[in-house]
């Protein structure tokens, strides 16, 4: 499957949900190095498909950007990014509960990015936007988040850097959701690769 803009092309349907892959920058090894499944995912960010008018748009919440919607082109090619894009429908979705997570999306535009990663906080992390949108179908759950690097048992570096500037204590057991563990859902069938 390609990022272009398929036109009337049947592929991509409103309610889909895109997860990116590995990116280079060190918040994304931090979130894959303490995130990983036995699914061999590597997703670090994710969004909400809408289309409209023939059109792909991508609904997600974003560092430096807040929640937003773009293009699925720009979704897919950011500038600093080596991606890969893994594309799934939620099964069993009602066209009512795609509607409902679309209005949900358009009421949270212009919200901040969820720095802290505590659901309580102002904004939205890309998984916590998504879980959201689909909280009243139970499509996601909530598990209680780590920051602990696998390979040494301690918090990994990166998190550490980052709670540290943020000046918030790590909330390791909190509840929250990640990419890798949401891609694992058993209520999604994955469509294919985006490239």
């Amino acid at each position: 499957m390609s990022c272009q803009q398929p036109g009337r092309h049947p592929i991509y349907q409103s309610g889909d949900v895109l997860f990116r892959g590995y990116q280079n920058g060190s918040l994304s090894q931090a979130i894959d190095a303490v995130t990983q499944t036995d699914h061999n995912h590597h997703y670090t960010h994710m969004g909400l498909v809408e289309v409209a008018d023939d059109t792909v748009w991508v609904w997600h919440a974003a560092p430096d950007k807040g929640v937003c919607k773009e293009l699925l082109v720009e979704f897919c090619l950011e500038e600093t990014d080596s991606v890969v894009v893994g594309h799934y429908r939620i099964k069993g979705l009602t066209a009512e509960s795609i509607t409902q997570a679309l209005v949900f999306a358009n009421q949270q535009w212009g919200q901040p990015y969820n720095y802290s990663y505590i659901l309580e906080d102002e904004g939205f992390y890309c998984s916590e936007f998504v879980y959201e949108a689909f909280a009243s179908d139970s499509v996601f759950t909530l598990n209680p988040m780590t920051f602990v690097d696998p390979q040494t048992g301690d918090f990994h570096q990166g998190w550490k850097h980052h709670y540290q500037e943020l000046g918030v204590a790590i909330p390791e057991g909190e509840p929250g959701c990640n990419p890798n563990g949401m891609a694992a859902s058993e209520r999604l069938e994955f469509i294919g690769f985006i490239n």
